[in-house]
């Protein structure tokens, strides 16, 4: 069983072909620049090179089409025609309150997606758009949205309400929803068969740490909490996001600078962060890593109250699901930044938490970075949330 694999940004289309007999990659590309001068598809198979087709791409439809060319090629492909895919699973980035489960989509699932575009305007849309290609270029074929709030809907009301007016919620569906969801059911999931634990009980924190950033909890891989809100500003300090802050800042920077509430907000998500913290240095934490290296204070300070951030969310959640027995890195900064882990791990050792800077010295690969007398386990586990989505494509459609 072959399953294609789409996620669609607004300019953008990454896939993955996922042979779901071993669960290997069979070819993965990227299409850039969608609705751009410059429009490139870029794809990988095991043992070929590279494959780069330079060609425009008005729109998600051409993308598509260019995404079944190059997996068809005689020489670069690796089928035949796209009726050896037996079906295609999205990432879909909201789905309200509608579902909390992956799907597979129809006339309904499509609605509710443009019912959402307000909550991810950048992303519904371009999901969408994924999803009516694939119609148009393989029709007949089963489309599967897996949400990525799908995982954070599982929280408890006392976890997901706003202290707002209760109305808000009835009318509009303001709550947290929680994002990454595709990568912390992954990761929480691997975190229980990796270390052991119990399937049905264990306590497991997971970080997911990139550009962007979230922390959610589980037990049992169900999730009790998540960092993340009605949008993904909440939560951690993140690349160009502000995380957490008192709602008045917003009013008091509308009022000083005589700025709009979207302009300010565009401040907030866009320019605030890491990027903001450390006086422009850089979203990218290896560049500021290496600016506080050279002595910038600045820099020093955004990578320190990072690391803070990180870890007040580890302690409430322990303190939300009353002990933890696993703590997992992800995503960019958490698979590949050793200093940070350790930094944000030098705050828990009231939970016993003992890192092995030795075990800790690796990058991107399944690995226990606690010492083996360490009272919680410490775990770096790759994310893939390309195979999540097809896991649950397969599930929904075999």
């Amino acid at each position: 069983m072959k399953i294609l694999v789409i996620n669609c940004g607004s300019s953008s289309l990454k896939y993955q072909l996922i042979d779901m007999d071993d669960e290997s990659v069979i070819a993965k590309g990227l299409c850039e620049r969608i609705g751009i001068d410059g429009s490139v598809l870029t794809q990988t198979v095991p043992g070929k090179d590279k494959y780069v087709i330079e060609q425009p791409m008005p729109s998600h439809n051409e993308a598509i089409k260019l995404v079944m060319d190059a997996l068809e090629d005689p020489e670069h492909g690796v089928i035949r025609s796209t009726d050896e895919i037996s079906a295609i699973g999205h990432r879909v980035v909201h789905g309200g309150t509608s579902f909390s489960e992956s799907c597979v989509v129809d006339e309904n699932v499509k609605q509710v997606i443009r019912d959402h575009f307000d909550l991810a305007p950048l992303h519904n849309p371009a999901n969408l758009m994924g999803i009516e290609a694939c119609e148009a270029g393989m029709p007949g074929k089963k489309n599967v949205a897996v949400w990525d709030t799908g995982f954070g809907m599982a929280i408890p009301e006392k976890a997901y309400m706003y202290a707002i007016p209760y109305e808000y919620y009835e009318k509009y569906g303001i709550r947290r929803y929680g994002f990454h969801g595709t990568s912390h059911m992954f990761v929480s999931g691997e975190a229980i068969k990796f270390a052991g634990l119990d399937p049905k009980a264990a306590k497991v924190i997971v970080c997911h740490l990139g550009n962007g950033g979230s922390v959610s909890a589980s037990i049992g891989g169900k999730c009790v909490d998540t960092s993340m809100g009605l949008t993904p500003l909440e939560g951690l300090i993140m690349g160009t996001r502000s995380g957490d802050i008192d709602a008045s800042v917003v009013q008091f920077i509308c009022n000083k600078e005589g700025k709009s509430v979207d302009d300010v907000l565009t401040i907030l998500n866009k320019k605030s962060g890491i990027l903001g913290l450390s006086g422009g240095v850089s979203s990218d934490f290896r560049d500021v890593e290496a600016a506080a290296a050279e002595g910038n204070h600045k820099a020093e300070v955004a990578l320190e109250a990072f690391a803070y951030r990180v870890a007040k969310y580890i302690g409430a959640y322990t303190a939300a699901m009353n002990g933890v027995d696993a703590i997992a890195f992800t995503a960019g900064v958490g698979e590949n930044d050793k200093k940070t882990r350790k930094n944000i791990c030098s705050y828990l050792g009231y939970l016993g938490v003992e890192i092995d800077d030795e075990a800790n010295d690796v990058r991107g690969k399944n690995a226990v970075i606690s010492t083996a007398d360490s009272k919680v386990k410490v775990l770096l586990l790759p994310t893939n949330e390309e195979l999540a989505i097809a896991r649950e494509t397969k599930r929904l459609t075999e």
